[in-house]
């Protein structure tokens, strides 16, 4: 494929998708909120060590590596078939998350991975309105997810992940049921990759109680390049693409300051206000290819950052890192991200192919 035919079918590519993915943003059932107040947040959240270390929700990344399949269909291989996975990683105060996975290779159909997933929030003391302890009750998420991918030539993928979700807390129970479509291009060196994803377009169709509440609809984009001569590779997301404000009052961090003597009032700047906006769309990673056995990554998320940070300390909010170990057929990854001050879950991955 020549590189003028290649620059075209990208913007094709990419202009047919938006076109289609947009006005997914505009449906009832799909508008996000800000801060996370949406239904099901584990659809928000990747249990993966390799994921998680670059701060990405999925990885734009041409590999055999079924983690890639899992989070991403349209980069699914035929050579992450015969591969299983298991993912798991410590939440908040004693919760646990994690994953399970297996990709096969199917004659007529192409390579399909299955998966399914838990998020458990741990036990809790249940108590009527007189303050009387009833007992204890458990809450949980759980999900299955169904992967299948399609490679339009060498260079171009499109894929789907069906996944329905059930929450369980106490006697209450919902369920929901969510598609992500993503499409990729991959260069001929495979050096760089590009994908456009739609996470979880979907609704409940079983609720807790009368009212119908919002799945977390996302359109992002996110892209990878490997240096020619150096053994880096660049990562880049471009995040909440459905929705330009995800900015918020914060009581703590006002964006206007009062002087204490005169009361006057200073206001943020409209340009600072801008680009604080546009760079919590954004995450960067960087992985580190220490020859073919140890990988090393970091990665950086802005919105996490500024969400999070501390009025009087500094905190590594908003940064990742993890390391990565490929031995014939075993892959293991580990990552550590700190979403606050007091938190910063370990996350786990082994991947075995048969």
């Amino acid at each position: 494929m020549n590189v003028e035919s290649g620059k075209w079918k990208v913007a094709v590519l990419l202009c047919v998708s938006i076109a289609f993915l947009f006005p997914l943003s505009l449906f009832p059932s799909a508008n996000a909120q800000v801060a996370g107040l949406n239904a099901l947040p584990m659809l928000r959240r990747s249990s993966m060590a390799h994921t998680n270390a670059l701060s990405l929700r999925y990885l734009p990344l041409y590999t055999d590596n079924i983690v890639v399949g899992l989070d991403n269909p349209s980069l699914l291989t035929r050579g992450m078939g015969g591969t299983a996975m298991l993912s798991y990683y410590n939440m908040f105060v004693g919760g646990n998350m994690g994953s399970l996975a297996y990709a096969h290779n199917f004659k007529h159909v192409g390579t399909m991975l299955f998966g399914f997933h838990f998020n458990s929030f741990g036990k809790f003391e249940e108590y009527d309105e007189y303050d009387t302890y009833i007992g204890d009750f458990y809450a949980a998420d759980y999900s299955l997810s169904v992967g299948w991918g399609m490679w339009i030539d060498s260079n171009f993928s499109i894929g789907t992940t069906f996944r329905p979700v059930m929450s369980q807390y106490a006697e209450y129970s919902a369920v929901a049921l969510t598609v992500d479509l993503a499409g990729s291009y991959v260069s001929d060196n495979r050096r760089f990759a590009a994908t456009l994803m739609a996470n979880n377009i979907g609704a409940q169709i079983v609720t807790f109680d009368s009212k119908v509440e919002k799945v977390p609809f996302e359109l992002s984009a996110a892209l990878s390049y490997k240096l020619s001569k150096a053994p880096f590779r660049l990562f880049f997301a471009a995040t909440e693409l459905q929705r330009w404000n995800l900015r918020y009052n914060d009581r703590l961090n006002p964006t206007s300051q009062t002087d204490p003597f005169t009361g006057e009032v200073t206001e943020e700047k409209p340009f600072v206000g801008f680009m604080d906006n546009l760079m919590r769309h954004t995450v960067f990673g960087v992985e580190l290819n220490l020859g073919t056995v140890l990988f090393a990554r970091v990665g950086y998320s802005y919105r996490q950052a500024a969400e999070m940070r501390a009025a009087d300390a500094f905190n590594m909010s908003g940064f990742s890192f993890g390391v990565g170990l490929h031995v014939k057929q075993f892959e293991f990854s580990y990552a550590r991200r700190n979403y606050h001050l007091g938190q910063a879950p370990n996350y786990f991955t082994l991947s075995y192919k048969f």
